[in-house]
């Protein structure tokens, strides 16, 4: 069967460096960080101390109380950037086949917090069970694609994907696939993280994953840096209307780019280290550039998973080598987790929108924190480093990685 072209017709996006697609963006390009002194809880016990949390959001702005209480943060994340997805892109229950326009939902953890919160105060009561009557539906990871259709009407394919840091990057694939074999007009996808708990950094601390650099937050996520100890934990969603081509130019909807291709892969190496030579993110990249059916040639610019872990950030780029060849040296690569932190189930979102507006806009955002070269990187490849570079973005591949030895990728290019 001949496939269906699929595009991109809206963006929503909350972040730890803006709270809009726009402000995102300017952020990015301006190279700021997210990473501040942790306000949600009294951290000053915890090995670390800080992370990317949002900024001046206030959900009683998009939700009333009634709801808002409903909802573990992780589906009120994910029902505003939908909600500024669905109006960027004109979409419509009213205006459009609901039976034909689903939602698909990426998390790594789901309802976190509601979990902990729950747990501590039946085991606070003398273990009497009293729980909210809502613990369940708040938990459950699934529920935030449920809210979104709930809210805007969409009665097609509806489900949430889990692979941990992969998960929203799947989510889109499930997404795209969905749509070019023809079983959706469109589809609202995408995901969201609400991590940054007690449980979330305490657990995170104790599998020595994060940076400890209490004493400079700002610059503790420094991807490809000689220095960097760990990631930075980071809250927030990205929401993004994948659009059969014909259903969105009939409407007359504005296309951002094309999604041409996607693949997935499995480490089947160790539960939280990738793989030395970074097999299963050359087996992903090749599979992606497969679907897409595009010459390694025509990849401008590669958004890499680059956590500022000190195995993962050198088995992704001897990938990029393997995989790429001679090209590697005329790509730009950077980490936008470098500003944002790492958004767990969400990174695949947010990182996605990364590559589209680097493809409208003909920019690529940059690798800050950059200190010291690793020997063990080639320095000739262009990390973008600290600064935003101008440049013709044809094509861009986004690359997540998860624990479990999950592994997706994306391809973007210019319609």
């Amino acid at each position: 069967m001949e496939l269906k072209r699929v595009v991109i017709t809206g963006l929503g996006a909350l972040t730890p460096i803006g709270n809009t697609v726009s402000e995102y963006w300017e952020g990015l390009i301006n190279g700021t960080s997210g990473a501040a002194p942790i306000t949600n809880f009294d951290a000053s016990h915890f090995k670390t101390q800080f992370a990317c949390e949002l900024k001046g959001f206030d959900i009683m702005n998009f939700v009333d109380r009634k709801e808002a209480r409903k909802m573990d943060p992780f589906s009120q994340y994910a029902i505003v950037v939908a909600d500024e997805a669905v109006a960027d892109s004109g979409l419509s229950s009213e205006t459009s086949d609901p039976d034909r326009i689903g939602v698909i939902w990426g998390s790594g953890i789901g309802g976190i917090g509601t979990f902990q919160n729950e747990v501590a105060n039946f085991l606070g009561n003398e273990k009497v069970p009293r729980f909210n009557p809502f613990f369940i539906p708040k938990m459950i990871a699934d529920i935030a694609s449920g809210q979104i259709s709930i809210k805007h009407g969409f009665r097609g394919p509806n489900f949430s994907t889990v692979s941990a840091c992969a998960s929203s990057t799947n989510a889109m694939i499930d997404a795209f696939n969905y749509i070019r074999l023809g079983k959706a007009d469109a589809i609202v996808t995408g995901g969201s993280e609400a991590s940054v708990v007690e449980a979330g950094v305490g657990g995170f601390n104790a599998l020595k994953a994060l940076s400890t650099r209490n004493d400079s937050p700002e610059t503790a996520s420094r991807p490809f840096d000689l220095d960097r100890e760990g990631f930075v934990l980071g809250e927030g969603a990205g929401a993004i209307i994948l659009e059969e081509l014909e259903h969105a130019q009939n409407r007359g909807a504005n296309i951002y780019a094309e999604i041409i291709g996607g693949g997935m892969s499995g480490d089947a190496h160790h539960i939280t280290a990738p793989h030395p030579e970074g097999l299963g993110a050359l087996n992903v990249m090749r599979a992606t550039l497969k679907d897409a059916e595009i010459d390694p040639t025509e990849i401008d610019y590669v958004n890499v998973h680059g956590t500022s872990t000190p195995l993962g950030d050198v088995a992704e780029v001897k990938a990029i080598q393997s995989v790429f060849g001679d090209h590697a040296y005329d790509l730009n690569i950077s980490s936008t987790k470098s500003m944002t932190g790492h958004l767990l189930g969400a990174a695949g979102a947010i990182e996605a929108i990364a590559c589209i507006k680097a493809i409208e806009n003909d920019m690529v955002p940059p690798t800050i924190n950059h200190f010291t070269d690793d020997p063990a990187l080639d320095s000739k490849l262009n990390f973008t480093f600290n600064k935003a570079q101008k440049r013709i973005v044809n094509a861009a591949l986004s690359n997540t990685f998860g624990f479990g030895g999950h592994n997706a990728s994306v391809i973007f290019k210019k319609h």
